[in-house]
């Protein structure tokens, strides 16, 4: 096993968002698919709230959830994926997925959570649409169309 992977190269590398957050929620490590995929850059993503990529209408929903994982240091989004809305920074709403990873300090205190996030907007538009589609159909034929 090689153990001279460079982890930062890594976090750097991959086409998905890396998101960290501290205990409280700020945010402390934004990647360059952070960047690509919400439109902030790091340095404006940097120390601010969780609230950057979450809609308005879900943040009382976000932060409860966020903070009993704090309470309790357990998630069952460290395998289950989380699909939820979000929003970009030119305002356009996002659909995306992802999973968590909490952080522990030596005496088992949660640190930090990441998130690996992936965009599946145009995934989601697509199977609304189908979903359409398919209850169209369906109102047609019963009406004999």
């Amino acid at each position: 096993m090689n153990t001279n992977i460079d982890c930062q190269a890594v976090v750097a590398a991959v086409g998905d968002a890396i998101i960290a957050a501290d205990a409280g929620g700020a945010i402390t490590l934004w990647n360059p698919g952070a960047e690509r995929m919400f439109g902030y850059t790091e340095a404006e993503a940097l120390g601010r709230s969780l609230d950057l990529i979450t809609p308005e209408r879900l943040r009382q929903r976000h932060w409860d959830g966020y903070h009993k994982s704090m309470d309790t240091g357990t998630t069952k989004y460290g395998n289950d994926l989380l699909r939820v809305p979000a929003i970009h920074k030119d305002g356009r709403a996002m659909s995306i997925a992802f999973t968590v990873a909490m952080l522990f300090t030596p005496d088992q205190k949660v640190s930090a959570v990441v998130a690996v996030i992936r965009d599946e907007t145009a995934r989601f538009n697509e199977e609304r649409a189908l979903r359409k589609q398919v209850a169209e159909l369906e109102a047609a034929s019963a009406t004999g169309r």
